[in-house]
């Protein structure tokens, strides 16, 4: 009887056990998986967003690309800065290079549209046709995880259209000044040298 009482309490106290370890290991994994991705991550492509319309996309489509990252307004001086994105991104395109755009209101709320009204708008002026993708926070405390990731070595947005510049490796290469155009010398010169190294 006292065998048969103690070998249930055994069962019960290892039962006990491993649930107490696959709880710290949840907890573990939990802490891994929550708003922390782009502090631990080496790569731009290893994080996820969300596309204009609201669509999860894995960053990792664009693994082996040269990207332009750009926060982007439709009411900003330098708005016109659009088509110069348009013409660099269907120019190199073909060479692995892109655009990619993320709406803000963070600079006195220069970009207040929805998405269904942002869209519009790049359609309409500038026929925009590299990605775009949801309105994020793009500085301070906020900002949002890929911001995160692309202002850990370099200075957070001062304006709409700073641009940051992105290895095939997913690795940030160069910030650029919202007031450098894109058909700038130098980022053009910056782009095709990252272009010319992955061949």
């Amino acid at each position: 009887m006292k065998e048969r009482l103690f070998g249930t309490l055994l069962g019960a106290v290892s039962l006990l056990a491993i649930g107490a370890v696959q709880s710290r290991a949840a907890a573990t994994d939990d802490s891994r998986t929550g708003d922390e991705p782009e502090a631990t991550a080496s790569s731009l492509y290893a994080l996820s967003t969300r596309t204009l319309e609201g669509q999860p996309v894995q960053l990792g489509v664009y693994r082996g690309r040269v990207l332009l990252v750009v926060n982007v307004a439709s009411r900003c001086g330098l708005t016109p800065q659009y088509a110069g994105l348009e013409a660099l991104h269907r120019e190199l395109a073909d060479s692995g290079f892109a655009v990619l755009g993320f709406p803000s209101n963070d600079f006195l709320e220069q970009e207040p549209g929805t998405p269904a009204e942002i869209r519009a708008f790049c359609d309409a002026e500038y026929g925009v046709t590299f990605p775009l993708f949801e309105k994020v926070k793009v500085k301070g405390e906020v900002k949002c995880p890929i911001y995160r990731f692309l202002c850990r070595e370099h200075p957070e947005p001062s304006w709409n259209f700073t641009k940051y510049l992105v290895d095939r490796d997913g690795k940030v290469v160069q910030r650029f000044d919202p007031r450098t155009p894109p058909d700038a010398p130098q980022l053009r010169a910056a782009i095709m040298k990252l272009l010319s190294a992955g061949r």
